[in-house]
């Protein structure tokens, strides 16, 4: 009967750890002390079933990838946002590590596929659960800091979650157009004006295309669902242009 558990146990064994190697293949990453890639994808619930193993849920790993999130998120968006204030850079830095962002991050690499469940979590659909993939993304987060150290964690949210800020996954909490006014005003370097180019789609589902000009001269183009996103997104390009001018400028000083 022990004989029996324990080939039981390695076949299990076998089997998590021919899952990681997959995982870690599809991410491009490899990890120097597997435990901890184990331990991130570990739930509380697998380790109250196996008490008898020297298995540690990912809640401490977890506590540590917030951290981590929020101080790497933080940098990149002080760096790319210079005329943002603390109380927007609060605001988008929020949206970005909330939970509904982390599932769809947690998501896109599959995560809710490697975690290692209880049977009653399993059955209650825990796999899927908004929390519980949240969770493992910041565990893996801080798993891979103790692994690699920071720089690594950059590379990875530079593949992940950067893209997506440049994109304007989340220019819904942010006022585009107010910060280009302030750049604007600050340097007394005339008017802006917005207009509506264009119209298309049914009235369901409708998008717009914006204009955004500074004294007559175009400074970018953005479609959205509705005027105002629209506008928007026009001002983000605006903005990202003037400021490698800025920046240009400044290398040559």
């Amino acid at each position: 009967m022990r004989k029996m558990g324990k080939e039981r146990d390695k076949r299990m064994q076998s089997a998590i750890d021919k899952q990681l190697k997959e995982l870690q293949n599809k991410i491009g990453i490899q990890f120097s002390n597997i435990q901890l890639l184990k331990q991130a994808f570990t739930h509380s619930s697998y380790v109250n079933e196996h008490r008898k193993k020297p298995y540690e849920d990912n809640e401490r790993l977890e506590f540590l990838g917030d951290a981590v999130l929020e101080v790497t998120v933080s940098h990149f968006l002080y760096n790319k946002y210079p005329m943002m204030s603390e109380g927007e850079l609060t605001k988008l830095r929020a949206a970005i590590v909330c939970e509904p962002s982390l599932v769809d991050f947690a998501n896109e690499l599959i995560f809710g596929n490697h975690v290692l469940l209880g049977k009653g979590e399993e059955i209650t659909g825990g796999r899927e659960r908004p929390a519980l993939l949240a969770d493992v993304f910041e565990a893996f987060i801080g798993a891979l800091f103790l692994d690699q150290g920071m720089d690594k964690v950059i590379c990875f949210l530079e593949n992940i979650v950067f893209p997506k800020i440049n994109s304007g996954a989340f220019s819904h909490v942010m006022d585009f157009k107010s910060q280009l006014q302030e750049l604007i005003q600050r340097d007394g370097i005339g008017v802006l004006e917005y207009k509506i180019l264009q119209e298309k789609g049914p009235a369901h589902n409708r998008e717009f295309v914006s204009i955004v000009s500074l004294n007559t001269k175009e400074l970018g183009t953005g479609t959205g669902r509705s005027k105002k996103e629209a506008e928007q997104h026009a001002a983000q390009m605006a903005l990202e242009k003037l400021r490698a001018h800025l920046f240009q400028d400044e290398q040559r000083k």
